[in-house]
């Protein structure tokens, strides 16, 4: 399949046909941005189906709403946005994002250089979504999204010290699964030997 990358005034036209409810311009839209999407729903859900379900409903929200959009921001901004807001709603409905005051054994890690060109993309993100969901969004969000901890604590309903703490804990994990990781590389290469 062509990938079609939309000039400013086709994306005019792209948002246009959406806005008229025409389905070949919904189909064009969905197709341009439905794997950038997907790759973001990969960092918030647990399975692949999960992520599917959550850019689904995402798409069905941008399609609904597509008529408000104000064009103040790039088109895939505001797709962006409303997939991860939908991510975040979903999560909220499993009731997931719950703060929990249980504590994690996370081993004190001494060396936090590591080279992350590494691991593959698959690896990273099985790392992530890993992650319990409350610590898996507070990351994404502060990491890879950019919102900061005041942003966070306001879009999940947790105090700003919550995501700090969180987001900090999260880091911890990730960093001890690279840990264990080389060591379970050294330990490979060492048996072959």
């Amino acid at each position: 399949m062509k990938i079609f990358k939309a000039s400013k005034s086709e994306e005019e036209k792209l948002i246009e046909g959406c806005i008229a409810g025409k389905r070949d311009m919904q189909r064009l839209l969905y197709d341009l941005y439905a794997k950038k999407m997907m790759v973001v729903c990969l960092r918030y859900a647990s399975t692949s189906f999960e992520a599917e379900d959550i850019v689904q409903e995402g798409f069905v929200k941008v399609f609904s709403n597509i008529q408000n959009f104000k064009r103040d921001c790039p088109l895939e901004f505001w797709i962006r946005k409303i997939i991860v807001n939908t991510a975040l709603k979903h999560l909220r409905q499993k009731s997931l994002l719950t703060v929990s005051h249980e504590t994690e054994e996370v081993e004190n890690l001494s060396s936090g250089n590591y080279n992350l060109n590494d691991y593959s993309m698959d690896e990273l993100l099985g790392m992530i979504q890993s992650l319990a969901p409350r610590y898996r969004m507070v990351f994404n969000l502060y990491a890879i999204e950019g919102y900061n901890h005041k942003e966070i604590a306001e879009m999940l309903g947790i105090t700003e010290g919550t995501s700090k703490s969180q987001y900090s804990r999260a880091r911890a994990i990730l960093q001890n699964m690279l840990v264990n990781q080389d060591k379970q590389y050294q330990e490979n290469v060492i048996s072959k030997q």
